[in-house]
């Protein structure tokens, strides 16, 4: 297929760009049966939001950034007994371990599963 550098507009702001010869055969190479939508600065800003959310102030995705002090739970190790405190709110239903002997238990299921 020959490839040539066309011209699409932005669903975002509207602006004009360039579908490059090198940005097509990208696109074909990793499988995308889609053209772009938004220009470069749209589709950075858009990956910037989801994974800072908005304003980047935290909120959705993975990406990091600074979100804070995380809440922490007291809860009782039902393995050893010892208090331990867990990202998470336990629901009751799961035991809970404090972070040694759920390191106990994960290597232990690793083992099982190898």
């Amino acid at each position: 297929m020959v490839f040539q550098d066309r011209t699409l507009v932005c669903v975002e702001c509207g602006d004009s760009f360039t579908f490059s010869v090198d940005d097509q055969q990208y696109h074909q190479e990793k499988g995308y049966t889609n053209e772009p939508k938004r220009c470069p600065n749209c589709r950075q800003a858009r990956r910037a939001e989801r994974r800072y959310g908005d304003n980047f102030g935290g909120g959705g995705g993975f990406g990091g950034g600074s979100f804070g002090p995380r809440q922490m739970y007291p809860v009782t190790c039902a393995q050893c007994g010892a208090d331990a405190e867990v990202p998470f709110r336990p629901r009751g239903d799961r035991p809970v371990y404090c972070n040694d002997c759920y390191r106990q238990q994960r290597d232990s299921q690793r083992r099982v599963y190898r």
